[in-house]
């Protein structure tokens, strides 16, 4: 076992994290604003009256034409709605979920005890062959469910191991179709159970990518957990590298030993001209990093173009998002597992996972918690490659309607998402998905 192996960890999902410190396919991966307008067609327009961009102190008027916001006026015939004077601001991305696992809107699940990633991982096929509600109809609940809470994309991991084949890629894959009027979804092939140390896995992962099926491959603590760091990265590299897809992987590893893994996964980036493509995700070997090493470290990442994902679980834990950004390196924001085996907590929620982010960081002026909402929004669409919405002529028509004083207040708040828009059109309403 290797010395910085969760094994000897704490019995809660923290204490591992601390202790370990294709038929959507890729068109799913970087939806485009909407389509103009086809010859001959009328164009979809739709005006939201009355409503206060950031909480602005005068009510506008936004107007949506084909997906976007423009400056012009609606062409006739377009639909209106009243925004009553409510706060507009820009939906959210979140960049790391996992609705494979969850057990989100089912019975309550008592859970068990366990100490290391290879516990949790038993209790996750547990949990898949005890819960009832087949697992695309759970995927597709809680991706609707983070629609309502204003979320518009999302990078979906999805366990790939023997245990379950590709069960979850399929369905978070049905899942992400159902609801490609509201949502883009990245899907993430995730051995969970180790790419080496589960015979199997290298081969599930192969035809995720193979089919198309998957936008990314993922890779998981190649040192603490798998204990062969070259010959996991030269999996996962080697298939990304193979059927063009991206790679994202999750690194707990801590120290000495998160920060070799970390230069591993840049070497082979540079070596396979992977510059975009790769991310890693939770990093905890970089917090704490004293501030000359953090900023060659950050300088190395740019370079190599590798973003990086936080779920900000502790403050010691979450990712020194504005250095990184300062040089360059893409941060998204993400929520992570959602009342799955591992906790019972979570809830898709990226407002209230900028909230957390703010709470962590200890922010307190206006300028740091409107920093946390941006990272919620603005860095896990960069990280997706998806347009920024601005709320401004040309930007996606992308954005929630909420009661409140400004930004700030309601990141604090977190009032109900009265209307949810999606290219323009009203996807959830007082926390209901309204169709398609």
């Amino acid at each position: 076992m290797h010395p910085h192996s969760p094994a000897a960890t704490g019995l809660t999902r923290r204490g591992v994290l601390v202790g370990t410190a294709a038929l959507a396919g890729a068109a799913a991966t970087a939806t485009a604003p909407a389509a103009e307008a086809a010859p001959g067609r009328p164009a979809r327009a739709t005006v939201f009256r009355n409503v206060r961009p950031y909480g602005a102190k005068r009510p506008t008027d936004l107007v949506a034409v084909d997906g976007l916001l423009t400056s012009g006026p609606a062409p006739h015939g377009a639909e209106v709605v009243d925004g009553g004077g409510r706060i507009a601001l820009p939906t959210l991305v979140d960049a790391h979920i996992h609705p494979d696992k969850t057990a989100w809107g089912e019975p309550w699940v008592s859970r068990n005890p366990a100490g290391s990633i290879a516990e949790y991982a038993e209790e996750d096929v547990k949990l898949h062959h005890a819960l009832r509600t087949p697992l695309k109809e759970r995927a597709e609940r809680l991706m609707g469910h983070a629609v309502t809470r204003g979320t518009r994309a999302m990078r979906a991991h999805a366990d790939v191991a023997p245990a379950f084949d590709l069960a979850g890629v399929e369905g978070v894959g049905s899942a992400r179709r159902n609801l490609r009027h509201a949502l883009d979804v990245e899907i993430v092939a995730f051995p969970q159970h180790g790419v080496i140390r589960t015979p199997g896995t290298r081969e599930l992962l192969e035809e995720a990518a193979r089919t198309g099926a998957v936008d990314r491959v993922g890779g998981i603590d190649p040192i603490g957990f798998d204990e062969a760091l070259d010959e996991q990265l030269d999996v996962v590299f080697g298939i990304a590298d193979r059927h063009g897809v991206g790679v994202d992987i999750h690194l707990h590893e801590r120290a000495a030993t998160g920060l070799e893994s970390l230069r591993a996964i840049i070497a082979r980036t540079r070596a396979l001209s992977l510059q975009g493509k790769v991310t890693v995700s939770h990093v905890f070997c970089v917090p704490g990093l004293p501030g000359r090493e953090l900023d060659q470290l950050a300088a190395e990442l740019a370079d190599a173009g590798i973003s990086l994902t936080t779920v900000a679980p502790s403050s010691d834990l979450v990712l020194p998002i504005d250095r990184l950004r300062a040089h360059g390196v893409e941060v998204g924001l993400g929520s992570d597992g959602v009342r799955d085996s591992w906790s019972p907590f979570g809830n898709a929620d990226m407002l209230h996972r900028a909230h957390l982010l703010a709470w962590v960081g200890d922010a307190r002026l206006d300028e740091e918690l409107e920093a946390a909402f941006r990272a919620g929004a603005d860095g896990g669409a960069r990280l997706l490659g998806l347009p920024e919405t601005d709320l401004k002529p040309g930007s996606p028509a992308d954005f929630l309607l909420v009661r409140g004083e400004c930004l700030p207040q309601i990141l604090v708040d977190l009032p109900q998402r009265d209307l949810v828009v999606r290219a323009g059109r009203v996807v959830a309403r007082d926390g209901e998905l309204t169709g398609r």
